[in-house]
């Protein structure tokens, strides 16, 4: 055991692999939409309280800044399912080879993407 190991790591020089990163960010996009979520449902209230605050609404969604967080909230909720999908067939023991597994965390993310830019055109 004549090894030098070092005092502290580096963090910014060790390469994350895909799948370490859709672990990462699935955390990241739940911890997002549940800490969105009483905001979400403020605004879904607000839009049925009366046609006065849904109009309030409908001007405020208009601006390019709420869109791009609606936009957003769209792309982490649609990341968190499809991740949430993979890491479901993860834990019935499918495609756990490395293969399989970096193939799968590239379709999250493009599933993630192309679903967000569907929601996109459809919001905008």
């Amino acid at each position: 055991m004549n090894k030098k190991r070092p005092k502290h790591l580096a963090l910014h020089t060790i390469k994350l692999p895909l799948p370490g990163l859709i672990s990462i960010l699935h955390r990241v996009s739940g911890l997002v939409l549940f800490f969105s979520l009483p905001l979400i449902l403020w605004l879904f209230q607000s839009s049925l309280h009366s046609i006065e605050t849904y109009t309030q609404l409908k001007i405020i969604f208009y601006y390019p800044l709420s869109k791009i967080i609606l936009l957003g909230l769209a792309w982490f909720f649609f990341h968190h399912f499809c991740a949430g999908i993979r890491y479901l067939g993860l834990d019935f023991h499918m495609g756990t080879n490395l293969k399989q597994a970096r193939s799968s965390s590239r379709w999250v993310l493009v599933a993630g993407i192309l679903l967000t830019i569907l929601a996109g055109s459809w919001l905008c």
